[in-house]
């Protein structure tokens, strides 16, 4: 990478003081970074790995505490001003002013970024055209799905036309075809303006369209190079496949990822198993090869073959992360699973295919011409369809498509207006709290208290489910156990890490051993190691049998579920296994194409 550059760091230091504890967290140790001028340069790496603190180490919101740091030409510690005045910052969590329309808040923008009339009104219409939000400009943001409040943050970043632009992870809580759209405008800018951007992601294929890539983790830079660089770190170790005939991906999926001495990943992919094997495991030696070692794990763990796969970068970036910890011989944190809790979760080992996907489960979910009305519009539609025991059961959309409304119907959190319900052999609209009773539910957000430690949620959630004395105080020992929790338990959950927050969230939905399990987008924001742990725990829970039903806007989470139903504008698209939906779309490479696909074509057909 050569200059020049309009961000360099240089020994970039940051600490800080958990006033509670008292300790001293490092988010930043020594790292050299550089972005060159012009260019689009992506920061991945897990949750704490120091992202968003460079982030606004960059825009001058924190000072650091050693090395240096130029912004656009100027040491941004001493001078803060002059660069300032030329950056443009979207955080995680933009302040939209959802009372104000969509035109109120670009002017309120420009009014504080100091943008003069005449060219406010040269560019305001410029960005509204780019960001299809011109035929929006008199809602209120508050009343924009998810997707168009993140375009709006966009427009509002770039209400004055900066030389820097910085984005901390835009894409959080957002459909694949509102991503792809928010992609597509953040590209035309570059091509058109000659911007100059960062952006963080949890999004592997969005880091694969930067220039160069920066992988973190812990505070240090473990990597970095264009796409193809690091992608190459995984070349030659790829491989695909097939699970046994009845037997669910996810269950060979969680096999493969159990063996962390020779696989460095594993994930579902197309209705096949994508893994990538370590460089020079003690598997591979002894004069067998890399690809007759893959055919034998494979088949060991349930797939019919080992065929090799292309590398993608989040296969280098996987394989750069496990073998980075591997060789720090660093103890596992909230990205993997302890080994109680995989020992205490292995049930699918003993999995059949005979009682899998082609049996048919008792009926735990039964849902028949389901409506939902607020006034005159009709959030959903006459939806229908049934969940069984045991079953991982996915529910997708479109932000704004009626996903959520039908999720809180489900749970009992919302009433129908009309049709029928059946929850774990309970009508809802007739006996809600008592079939809560056969209920978990993890939301979105954080929704724990903050203020008390982990065992004191754990207790005060157990007395809301009607669990009192031993019986209670051996469940949550059970729980602390399962989720690597008891060196926690005594932590406030507030200042938990990301990870662990999740592994809490989950262990309190559990805690009356519930039959069917909600999870509400649990894996928004969190990094590509945390997911695969996540979806680790939900094969075993669903091996043991409690019914999964889950939201989701990672298309990938998609392949670990037996069905899914897709959603738009209240009303039902394809509904089926994740085979016959791709198939459906036309035999679509991935989950994520089937999916805009198949909600474009049904926008297509109602539009005409």
């Amino acid at each position: 990478m050569t200059g020049p550059f309009c961000v360099e760091a240089r020994g970039l230091r940051k600490v800080f003081r958990v006033r509670r504890s008292h300790r001293v967290v490092t988010a930043l140790n020594g790292i050299d970074l550089a972005v060159p001028s012009g260019a689009l340069v992506a920061l991945v790496g897990p949750d704490g790995a120091g992202k968003t603190t460079f982030m606004r180490m960059v825009c001058g919101f924190l000072a650091p505490d050693g090395g240096s740091l130029n912004v656009l030409g100027a040491d941004i510690a001493r001078e803060p001003e002059p660069a300032q005045a030329n950056i443009g910052y979207m955080p995680q969590r933009f302040g939209l002013y959802e009372d104000l329309t969509v035109r109120e808040n670009l002017e309120l923008y420009s009014d504080l970024y100091g943008v003069s009339r005449t060219e406010r009104d040269e560019r305001l219409p410029h960005l509204l055209a780019m960001t299809e939000l011109a035929r929006f400009e008199t809602r209120p943001a508050g009343q924009l799905s998810g997707g168009m409040k993140q375009k709006l943050g966009l427009a509002c970043a770039l209400a004055r036309s900066p030389e820097l632009l910085l984005l901390d992870e835009p894409s959080v809580g957002v459909d694949p075809l509102s991503r792809q759209e928010l992609w597509d405008v953040l590209l035309g800018l570059v091509r058109e303006e000659h911007l100059s951007v960062m952006v963080s992601t949890a999004y592997m294929d969005e880091a694969e369209r930067c220039d160069f890539v920066y992988v973190l983790d812990n505070g240090a830079v473990l990597a970095h190079g264009a796409p193809g660089e690091l992608r190459a770190r995984a070349e030659g170790r790829c491989y695909r496949t097939r699970p046994a005939p009845g037997l669910p991906a996810r269950i060979v999926q969680a096999r493969l990822a159990d063996d962390s001495a020779l696989v460095a990943d594993a994930v579902p992919e197309g209705g096949a198993v994508r893994f990538v094997i370590h460089a020079g495991s003690a598997a591979t030696e002894g004069g067998r090869s890399a690809g007759e070692t893959a055919e034998e794990e494979a088949r060991r763990c349930g797939g019919l073959d080992a065929v090799p796969a292309p590398a993608r970068l989040e296969d280098g970036f996987m394989t750069i992360l496990r073998e980075q910890r591997k060789a720090l011989a660093r103890k596992p944190d909230e990205t993997e699973i302890p080994q109680e809790e995989s020992a205490a979760l292995s049930s699918y080992d003993k999995f059949q295919p005979e009682t899998g996907r082609n049996a048919e489960p008792e009926v735990v979910i039964e849902v028949r011409d389901l409506v939902r009305r607020f006034g005159s519009f009709v959030a959903v539609d006459n939806t229908s369809f049934t969940v069984g025991r045991g079953e991982v059961f996915g529910l997708l959309g479109p932000n704004g498509a009626g996903k959520t409304t039908t999720f809180r119907m489900l749970c009992g959190l919302l009433p129908a207006s009309g049709g029928t319900l059946r929850v774990a052999g309970v009508d809802l609209r007739t006996a809600r709290a008592r079939a809560r009773e056969h209920l978990g539910y993890v939301a979105q957000k954080f929704s724990l208290y903050g203020s008390l430690d982990v065992r004191q949620n754990l207790e005060f959630f157990g007395g809301v489910y009607g669990l009192r004395g031993k019986i209670l105080r051996e469940r949550i020992t059970e729980l602390l156990c399962e989720f690597g929790l008891e060196s926690r338990q005594h932590a406030t959950a507030g200042d938990l890490p990301g990870g662990y927050k999740q592994r809490l969230s989950m262990a309190c939905a559990l805690l009356h051993r519930p039959g069917i399990l909600f999870l509400d987008e649990p894996t928004s924001g969190i990094d590509v190691p945390a997911r695969r742990a996540f979806w680790r725990r939900i094969t075993g829970l669903a091996a043991q049998g409690t019914t999964v039903v889950i939201t989701t806007h990672f298309m990938e989470e998609a392949e670990y579920c037996d069905r899914i139903l897709i959603q738009d504008a209240g009303r039902v698209l394809e509904l089926g296994s994740p085979d016959d939906v791709r198939a459906r779309a036309g035999r679509a490479g991935s989950m994520e194409e089937a999916f805009i696909r198949i909600v474009k074509n049904s926008r297509e057909g109602n539009a005409t």
